[in-house]
């Protein structure tokens, strides 16, 4: 029997999860004009190739960041996407995630599958111990989808990132290895 190498990193049902490529900035960008409405004020992803590219390098070169697809397997469109940012290994094991989801994804939960991939990818092969994210208190759907995969509010952070124009506070959401089960290896 042959054997199937797929071109996730992981899948589910419905999405697989993938590394940015360079090829992608073409769709990327049009989904992000696609999705400005949806994004606005919470989020600002590259909706120029150029911009795209620049952005795209830093999460395949940097080694304190990684980036993620969430792809429709029907069809294998972006439905959005993930990033693991300021990753610290050592004694810390941890990053930070950013994510959206594109427009024609929203409300299918497609992002909620996807980011649970990421989660055991970081926990797994990775080896992380926690993931954070830090979210507006006024983006109900990010917070859904934080709570929703099982991370829990730890605090509050007045004027903690610099967004559309002023400092934004933010609420912060974790989850470590434990919370989510048994690890596995990678």
């Amino acid at each position: 029997m042959p054997h199937h190498t797929s071109r996730y990193l992981a899948e589910g049902p419905r999405v697989g999860i993938r590394h940015f490529t360079y090829e992608d900035g073409a769709e990327f960008t049009a989904r992000a004009r696609e999705s400005k409405d949806l994004h606005h004020p919470w989020l600002f992803p590259p909706d120029r190739v150029a911009a795209y590219t620049a952005y795209a390098g830093r999460l395949i070169e940097d080694p304190a960041r990684a980036g993620f697809l969430v792809c429709e397997k029907d069809g294998g469109g972006i439905a959005g996407f993930i990033n693991i940012n300021n990753i610290v290994e050592g004694g810390f094991q941890c990053g930070a995630l950013g994510y959206g989801a594109f427009a024609h994804a929203a409300g299918r939960g497609l992002m909620r599958e996807g980011l649970g991939l990421v989660v055991r990818h970081a926990f797994g092969p990775m080896r992380l111990h926690r993931l954070e994210i830090n979210v507006q208190p006024g983006n109900a759907a990010s917070i859904a989808l934080a709570r929703g995969c099982g991370f829990r509010l730890e605090g509050f952070s007045p004027g903690m990132i610099f967004l559309d124009g002023a400092w934004r506070d933010h609420q912060r959401w974790a989850i470590t290895a434990e919370m989510t089960g048994p690890r596995t290896s990678g």
